[in-house]
């Protein structure tokens, strides 16, 4: 009879593998430069002529440019040391497609979060706002994206989302109200439910509550 115990070994559980936030929509470019073609025709335009021979393919790779988002991993560490304060970074700038007049709209966005167990690599809370950006897009969804994204990911006890851009649908068409800005916020948690907490954040943005 024998005396030896079976033994199983025991394998270490792998730490969980970081989402990767994944690229946008494939565009036919082909079939983009094909209708930027006929889009000039229609306009009254000669795409054949010197001038406008390559504008198709231009726009064509522009919008490609303006619509495809890069896939990153959103990288987070252990909040080892407790930090309790907010973390914030401001004038984070960038660009979007206004989804009724395919015309760019452009600012800043001012990003912050009240960390929990976990913070994010600060690099990609501008990555957040560029991956969400890179779209057809109005602002108030552009906001309210990265404010639900970073509650839903990091965990934290607040967020607050501020955008302050310029909407070439109103400056250069319509009411053309040269440099006005539209200002729009999403807060989550106790920058939202709490009334010091929220008067910091908006004061840090240089947003006035």
């Amino acid at each position: 009879m024998s005396n030896a115990v079976e033994v199983t070994a025991v394998r270490p559980v792998p730490a969980p593998a970081l989402h990767v936030v994944p690229a946008g929509a494939t565009i036919d470019v082909a079939g983009a430069e094909a209708a930027v073609r006929a889009l000039l025709r229609a306009l009254g335009q000669d795409p054949d002529s010197d001038h406008l021979r390559e504008t198709p393919r231009r726009v064509a790779l522009a919008y490609e440019e303006f619509l495809t988002a890069r896939p990153f991993v959103p990288t987070t560490f252990p909040n080892d040391e407790g930090y309790d304060e907010l973390v914030l970074v401001r004038d984070i700038p960038f660009h979007s497609l206004c989804e009724h007049h395919l015309l760019p709209f452009s600012g800043v966005a001012h990003v912050g979060y009240l960390p929990g167990a976990r913070i994010l690599g600060l690099s990609k809370l501008g990555r957040v706002v560029e991956h969400f950006a890179r779209g057809l897009q109005v602002q108030e969804r552009l906001t309210k994206q990265i404010g639900d994204w970073l509650d839903d990911r990091l965990a934290p006890k607040g967020v607050g989302v501020v955008l302050e851009a310029e909407h070439l649908c109103m400056t250069l068409r319509g009411v053309q109200s040269v440099g006005s800005r539209t200002v729009t916020s999403s807060l989550h948690g106790l920058v939202r439910d709490d009334a010091r907490t929220r008067a910091e954040f908006l004061d840090l943005t240089g947003v006035r509550s």
